[in-house]
C-alpha cells in the first residue's frame, strides 16, 4: 500500500467531521484558527522532516510515494498535521458541553 493511499481515509474523515462541525457555534472562527494552525504545522514539519530525512533517520522508498516532495519530505506527510490541525477543532466543537456541577 503506498503513502498516498494511506493518506486518504484520513482526509475523507478530517473533511465529513470539519464540514459536519460547521453547524456548531464559531464555525468561522475556528476554521481560520485551524487554518493558521496548519500552516504553522506544515512550515514546522517542513524542517524537522527534512531534517530528519537529511540526518538518515528515515527514508522513504520511492515506489510508495507520489514524488511530489517538499525538500527531501514527501508532501504525503504534510496531510496529517494539516488533517490534525482540522479535526482535533472539529471533534472538540461536537463534543457536548459540559456544566460545572
Amino acid at each position: 500500500m503506498s503513502y498516498p493511499v494511506i493518506v486518504v481515509p484520513f482526509l475523507i474523515v478530517t473533511l465529513a467531521v470539519t464540514a459536519w462541525s460547521g453547524r456548531r457555534p464559531g464555525a468561522r472562527q475556528r476554521l481560520l484558527a485551524s487554518g493558521i494552525a496548519a500552516a504553522v504545522l506544515v512550515v514546522l514539519t517542513a524542517v524537522f522532516d527534512n531534517l530528519m530525512i537529511a540526518a538518515g533517520l528515515f527514508t522513504y522508498p520511492e515506489e510508495l510515494i507520489s514524488g511530489v516532495r517538499i525538500g527531501l519530505a514527501p508532501i504525503e506527510d504534510f496531510a496529517y498535521p494539516v488533517c490534525a490541525a482540522f479535526l482535533v477543532p472539529a471533534v472538540f466543537a461536537l463534543l457536548p458541553e459540559r456544566r460545572p456541577e
